[in-house]
């Protein structure tokens, strides 16, 4: 029997209810041509906005619904139980944004976070570059003052909302001469000039998700388009990744949650041998082991939400919530594949699908290994 979830009361299982509705009628219809065109329609973040799924944790006075932070988990949730990884409505709501509402000045903060609640302004985040990866201190794009501009030159890559986004938060070196304490985050605008979009990059999963390469050349935006101070980015960023990995912790385990359901129907419907594949020892043993592992990752992002909710949630809490729930995902998800035969490993079947979307998991908002040495400097 699933764990007992305390985290959440009658109002969160109304809005609940309201989410899984919204991705009955408006996301699982259009999802398949969206991996088509890799890259989800801009009337789902209209819709979305009118519903109230975006920035559930953002200030009334800046259009949000000033809700505690297990409404932006049980949009995770909703979404992940329906295999809709394109949208890139986490992102937008639970990254860009809490960056703009804690570090921007309030003229930022009224002329960016209502449009973005309605889902008529899209954002992104320009963390990662081609040289890279998850080491941010070693950022190559530069923010150069010129009298009442930034002048911003540089490459990012693997950004989500990259060809949708209106909206970006650039991380760049303002003071090379500090390393990461030279580091600052700055608002563009996609219509900026010298700004240019590269690739809607072809990846092993997310095929909905437009994930790209973007350019800035010479870009100019205000001196007031800064997040917070000046060359304090990198300990912004720091403040920050902890609700970021907890994010997909969250998407992990509803990954696994929703995987074990579709083997467990599945194994139950499906005949070997003159009986139904569920009634091997081995297919009981596997899911029992799944089923055990995906409860105890439950209950520990539970306690995460709870400690994030509370302010508490650290760096230490957050790395382990990530490495072990993505890396369990990815067993969870090998087993039931494993399960499902060569149905498994055909694109019709919500098994394979969540499979290749898995796999990103491990990697981004930090690698696995990056977390362990996170993780070892506590002990």
């Amino acid at each position: 029997m699933p764990a007992e979830r305390k985290i959440y009361g009658e109002d969160h299982r109304i809005f609940r209810d309201a989410v899984a509705r919204f991705m009955e009628r408006e996301v699982v219809p259009y999802h398949d041509q969206w991996e088509k065109d890799g890259v989800v329609s801009r009337e789902v973040w209209l819709k979305a906005g009118e519903a109230g799924l975006l920035l559930s944790t953002a200030a009334e006075e800046y259009g949000g619904a000033g809700a505690d932070f297990g409404y932006c988990a049980i949009v995770i949730e909703e979404s992940t139980r329906v295999n809709a990884s394109g949208l890139g409505f986490q992102l937008h709501s639970d990254i860009v944004a809490p960056y703009i509402e804690t570090y921007g000045s309030e003229e930022l903060k009224k002329a960016w976070l209502p449009p973005m609640a309605k889902g008529e302004i899209i954002g992104g985040i320009c963390m990662t570059e081609p040289g890279t990866g998850s080491d941010l201190q070693g950022v190559k794009t530069r923010a150069v003052r010129d009298g009442n501009d930034w002048v911003i030159t540089g490459q990012k890559t693997f950004i989500t909302n990259g060809q949708n986004a209106d909206l970006f938060i650039v991380v760049a070196k303002t003071d090379p001469s500090k390393g990461a304490k030279g580091t600052s985050l700055i608002l563009v605008e996609a219509d900026r000039a010298g700004f240019k979009r590269g690739r809607n990059l072809e990846k092993l999963g997310l095929k909905a998700q437009d994930t790209s390469e973007l350019f800035f050349e010479d870009v100019r935006v205000p001196v007031s388009n800064i997040l917070g101070e000046e060359n304090q980015g990198f300990r912004y960023l720091m403040e920050q990744l902890p609700r970021e990995r907890l994010l997909s912790a969250i998407r992990a385990v509803a990954s696994a949650e929703v995987a074990i359901e579709w083997t467990v129907k599945y194994t139950k419907e499906r005949e070997a041998f003159g009986q139904k594949i569920f009634e091997f020892q081995n297919t009981k043993f596997k899911l029992a082991e799944c089923h055990a592992q995906a409860q105890m990752g439950r209950v520990y992002v539970d306690n995460c939400i709870e400690l994030l909710r509370e302010g508490k949630l650290d760096l230490e809490a957050a790395a382990i919530a990530k490495l072990w729930c993505s890396e369990m995902q990815g067993r969870v998800l090998d087993e039931c594949l494993q399960l499902h035969g060569g149905y498994g490993y055909m694109w019709e079947y919500p098994i394979t699908k969540a499979y290749a979307d898995a796999r990103i998991n491990r990697i981004y908002a930090g690698t696995s290994e990056v977390m362990k040495l996170i993780i070892s400097r506590y002990l």
